[in-house]
C-alpha cells in the first residue's frame, strides 16, 4: 500500500492532543454537539484517524475509512469498525445506508471535495446529515498554518512570540490542502443541499486556545474549528 500522509505520525497525532488537552476539550465538544444523540443510528466517519475523538463517545454503530494503515489500527483498538484502510475516493458506499457522515478534519487533507461529498451524499439516508469539521483556511489557525507551510518552519522571526507553545506538527500542517468554510458550503450547494447550520469553537487568538476549554457557539464566522451540518433532502 502506498504510504500515507499520516503513517509515522499516528503517536504525535494523539500525543499533539493530549498535551493541548484544553484546546482537545473544545473541539470534544463541537464534536458531540454536532453528532448530537447517536443511539441507534448509523454511522460513518471519513478519514476516521486514530479514533481519538470516539474513543470518547459510544462508537460501537462507527464505521471509518481511514487512508493511514498506522492510524486505522488504533482506530480498531479503539473501537471503530474500519471497513477500508485506503482512500474514501476507492470506496464503494451503498446507497442510503447512513444516518450519518462526518468528517473530522480530513477534508483539509482533500483536493477535490466535489466528488468525494458526492458519493457520501448518496450514501445518506433521507434527512440524514453529512457534518464537516475542520479548521477553515481564513482561520487564525488556517493563516498559521500556510504560513509554516510557505516557510517550512514554525521556527521564523516572523512567529516570533506570536506562535502557540506546542503548535500542530508542521509536517501534517504542510500536508493539508485548507479550504475555507464558504468552499465547502457552495460545494454542497452545488450538489443540491439547501438545509444548513453552523456551529464554531477556538474563537481565541491561537496563543491563548489552550488556557481553558472554550463553549461551542452558532456560526462560522469566529471559529479555529468549524462545523458545517448539512442536511439532506
Amino acid at each position: 500500500m502506498e504510504k500515507q500522509k499520516f503513517d509515522g505520525y499516528a503517536d504525535k497525532y494523539d500525543e499533539w492532543f493530549m498535551k493541548n488537552d484544553k484546546l482537545f476539550t473544545s473541539e470534544l465538544r463541537l464534536f458531540e454537539k454536532v453528532l448530537g444523540d447517536i443511539s441507534g443510528k448509523k454511522l460513518l466517519s471519513v478519514g476516521c484517524g486514530s479514533g481519538l475523538f470516539e474513543s470518547y463517545i459510544d462508537s460501537s454503530n462507527i464505521e471509518g475509512v481511514e487512508p493511514s494503515e498506522d492510524m486505522a489500527e488504533i482506530a480498531k483498538k479503539r473501537g471503530i469498525n474500519v471497513i477500508k484502510i485506503g482512500l474514501i475516493e476507492d470506496v464503494d458506499l451503498p446507497d442510503e445506508k447512513y444516518d450519518i457522515i462526518y468528517f473530522n478534519g480530513s477534508s483539509s487533507y482533500m483536493e477535490d471535495l466535489s466528488p468525494v461529498y458526492s458519493k457520501c451524499l448518496r450514501a445518506l439516508k433521507a434527512n440524514g446529515r453529512l457534518i464537516l469539521l475542520d479548521v477553515p483556511k481564513e482561520s487564525a489557525f488556517g493563516f498559521m498554518y500556510l504560513l509554516g507551510k510557505s516557510l517550512n518552519t514554525y521556527d521564523h522571526e516572523y512567529l516570533k512570540d506570536a506562535m502557540p507553545e506546542l503548535p500542530y506538527p508542521l509536517a501534517l500542517a504542510s500536508s493539508g490542502v485548507w479550504h475555507t468554510t464558504e468552499e465547502k458550503i457552495n460545494v454542497l450547494k452545488n450538489l443540491g443541499i439547501s438545509r444548513f447550520s453552523y456551529y464554531q469553537t477556538l474563537v481565541k487568538n491561537p496563543l491563548y486556545t489552550n488556557e481553558e476549554p472554550e463553549e461551542v457557539i452558532e456560526g462560522y464566522k469566529s471559529g479555529g474549528y468549524v462545523a458545517i451540518i448539512a442536511e439532506k433532502n
